[in-house]
């Protein structure tokens, strides 16, 4: 990177933002800490901020309210998050997956993966910024899906899909009646190899078609394969 990106790291727990801040320095990152969501919150706007590392179960404003307010201001709604769970908060994990959380890291985490992670990311919101020539309309029946304004029309309903679930839909409907496995979508969409838990697709999957499809339990766009992955009709 030739400037540096700025990782901001929210935590109530001094002893783990002081280590993320020391290993992100150590790793030509920018980094800015908030040991609150109030605090956080407001650095993003008085701040350039390239990521935020979140975690979920803070006192007061917790990391789920906090990204709730990143994904409803247009100024930080594609804002790259990863939040940070302990082992054991599933619904968390999921909830915040559902908000458009861009990944997720379950406590005590390795650093060495977490820094991977981090820059897997900036990875792909780079590759997303450079790609606005891919910028051509998809129409598959009465659904247009607009990747130069991020936009899904069905009908004459507009809908307006986080990141991670709008590069989902789009990829499966680029090739549409290819099967992707869960593997090749989060290599794909998320930028790396994801060892052992495929649930980030399942999750994004199950929220997108619960904005696009008429009956989510019985889908007509996004279709599953049992036993390899998902593939748009």
């Amino acid at each position: 990177m030739s400037e540096k990106a700025t990782v901001l790291a929210v935590d109530d727990e001094v002893h783990i933002l002081e280590l993320i801040e020391y290993n992100l320095c150590q790793n030509g990152f920018h980094a800015l800490t908030a040991e609150s969501g109030e605090e956080a919150l407001k650095i993003i706007k008085d701040k350039k901020v390239d990521m935020v590392l979140l975690d979920l179960m803070m006192e007061g404003m917790d990391g789920l309210e906090v990204l709730k307010h990143i994904r409803q201001e247009e100024d930080t709604k594609d804002l790259p998050v990863i939040i940070l769970t302990a082992k054991g908060e599933e619904i968390n994990k999921v909830l915040g997956l559902e908000l458009g959380a861009d990944d997720y890291m379950s406590k005590p985490f390795g650093v060495h993966e977490l820094i991977a992670r981090i820059k897997a990311v900036l990875r792909r919101t780079t590759r997303k910024g450079q790609a606005e020539t891919d910028n051509q309309k998809i129409k598959v029946e009465d659904m247009t899906i607009d990747r130069r304004t991020r936009e899904v029309t069905i009908g004459d309903q507009v809908i307006h899909l986080p990141l991670k679930e709008f590069e989902l839909l789009y990829l499966l409907a680029k090739n549409r009646g290819q099967v992707f496995s869960r593997d090749q979508l989060l290599d794909t969409i998320w930028g790396y190899d994801y060892y052992g838990e495929t649930r980030t697709v399942d999750v994004h999957i199950r929220n997108l078609r619960k904005k696009i499809e008429i009956d989510d339990t019985k889908p007509d766009y996004i279709k599953t394969v049992r036993g390899v992955g998902y593939k748009f009709n």
